[in-house]
């Protein structure tokens, strides 16, 4: 995994660096080249036409030595200076001035138009003006400059294909562009927040050096850094805090995987017991239980009412059943001895799926936690909605209880209305965790997983295709699954987590962002562990 970093902590590990004999000039240029091979391997620069946007600091020296990178690739290179004084001093430059590269000063164009006359026509423009280091609002000059910028990049972003009505001899198409590449982050976006400046470019590729920075993973920030790539330029990474958030790798989760011996059976997998459904969502169960098959369980019981079961059955053949006592379909407060007496074996047990909040359901699960025996726990859904209402509710959970809050589910536990868990959630999060003693799965784009030792990790997915109904319940099955295999809470959760997203990815390019169902993860979930196991 690799840390999310704020802009302090950066310059703490770029300071030890430099300090253990890795020079500021070598991270530079480093940092440049990364930024140049980025640009090689995402679209080609062979003969394309790339404006670099220089700034006065260290981001404009990255631009500077990517610009001799690129020129050296056969790019045909210009360069925009802002306020980068004493070049004849700039070793960068220096080393640039045998290229005879076309550059146009600020200074010569005040009102931008010759700006505008390079990005008409260049295929891909670099950000390289503010760096990590830079919070203050854009204004002034730089303000001009960067909606001169988006204006014409914004212009020729709307410029579609024409309708094709001659299939013999179509009008060309008009070229969409151009591509935006952001240096370490876009200009105008908090390294720590997300907070975003509105005259920031959206950028298509942001190349970021040694660690991402968490207003990388933060909105509205988030939404403009486009791809993400870590660029290692040297930094080594023990300088940096043990504690920090961690943004989740494929090698790490991959080593989490559950091994599957020849010689294994469905015992060896894992047992999972789901109690879920009523007669308004019975969709959620069939949905957990499948999803937790999907992940490797061997075996997987939905415990429900017999009136919930005699509409999942017919969907859901691989499942075995636990009934419940039910009123009117709902499961109803003497479940609970009923469900405790039925988990002998079981390696797992997920409350919660489209429970409802009947008031008799609410006194099943009042009564069944304090029954529990020693079973790895996760709730979700309407357990966490009737959680909520009891003060104090983590202090009646075992240890190391997984919760899969969304927002509204987590404001209605903590008292803290969305804005503000949404402004400070890599925090905010791996708190609440501390306090509750549990493995929370803050769900949403870039989920948050934190432990109760403060051990967090995000998700790299921000996925609009899951921004759909019963997705959670995907979620909250992948989860169980993982648990059932006998991982521990918070890897299960990790686990999980990391698959409904890689198989949200998978779904997002077979079906596009709108239109997924929840069940279309299902199928693609198994896929998503063969992905990930190589």
């Amino acid at each position: 995994m690799v840390k999310l970093v704020t802009a302090a902590q950066m310059k703490v590990a770029e300071d030890a660096a430099n300090a253990a004999g890795l020079t500021y000039d070598t991270m530079m240029e480093n940092a440049g080249r990364a930024v140049a091979q980025a640009i090689e391997e995402q679209f080609g620069a062979t003969g394309r036409h790339i404006t670099l946007l220089i700034g006065p600091g260290n981001n404009g020296g990255d631009g500077l030595v990517a610009a001799r990178y690129l020129s050296d690739l056969g790019a045909s290179v210009s360069l925009y200076i802002w306020k980068r004084r004493n070049l004849e001093t700039d070793p960068n430059w220096q080393r640039l001035e045998s290229y005879v590269l076309p550059a146009v000063h600020r200074a010569d164009d005040p009102q931008g138009q010759k700006l505008a006359d390079l990005l008409e026509r260049s295929a891909i423009v670099v950000d390289a003006l503010l760096g990590t280091g830079v919070s203050r609002p854009i204004e002034g000059d730089l303000a001009d400059l960067l909606r001169t910028a988006r204006t014409v990049i914004d212009r020729r972003r709307t410029l579609r294909p024409p309708l094709l009505v001659d299939p013999i001899d179509p009008s060309p198409a008009e070229e969409i562009g151009p591509a935006v590449v952001a240096v370490d982050l876009p200009s105008g976006l908090h390294t720590d927040t997300g907070v975003l400046d509105p005259l920031t470019l959206p950028a298509d590729l942001t190349v970021t050096f040694a660690a991402p920075k968490r207003g990388q993973v933060l909105f509205p920030g988030a939404a403009y850094v486009g791809q993400l790539l870590i660029a290692d330029i040297g930094i080594r990474l023990e300088y940096l805090p043990e504690d920090l958030p961690q943004l989740a790798t494929t090698d790490f989760v991959a080593g989490l995987l559950p091994a599957r011996p020849l010689h294994g059976h469905k015992g060896t997998f894992g047992r999972a017991m789901i109690a879920a459904g009523c007669p308004n969502y019975c969709g959620a169960p069939a949905l957990a239980a499948t999803a937790a098959y999907r992940v490797g369980a061997g075996l997987v019981t939905l415990a429900v009412s017999p009136p919930v079961q005699g509409l999942v059955a017919p969907k859901l053949t691989e499942a075995t059943y636990h009934l419940l006592p039910h009123r009117e379909g709902a499961i109803a407060a003497p479940a609970a001895g009923a469900l405790v007496e039925g988990l002998g074996g079981y390696s797992a047990l997920l409350v919660g799926p489209g429970l409802g909040q009947a008031e008799t359901t609410a006194q099943f699960l009042d009564d069944l936690l304090p029954q529990l025996p020693d079973i790895p726990l996760a709730l979700d859904a309407d357990a966490l909605n009737l959680l909520s209402k009891q003060s104090r509710w983590w202090t009646r959970l075992p240890p190391e209880t997984i919760i899969t809050p969304h927002p509204g589910e987590m404001s209605r536990l903590s008292g803290v209305p969305v804005r503000e868990i949404e402004a400070d959630r890599l925090d905010f999060v791996p708190e609440r965790a501390r306090q509750w003693g549990t493995v929370i799965v803050y769900k949403g784009a870039f989920t948050v997983v934190a432990a109760p030792d403060g051990e967090t990790v995000v998700m790299p997915f921000a996925n609009p295709a899951l921004a759909t109904a019963g997705s959670g319940d995907v979620l909250a099955g992948a989860i169980a699954g993982m648990l059932a295999q006998r991982l521990p809470p918070f890897e299960a959760a990790v686990a999980g987590a990391y698959l409904h997203g890689l198989a949200g990815e998978l779904a997002r390019e077979r079906f596009g962002e709108a239109g997924v169902v929840a069940g279309d993860l299902l199928p693609l979930l198994p896929l998503a562990i063969r992905e990930l196991a190589g």
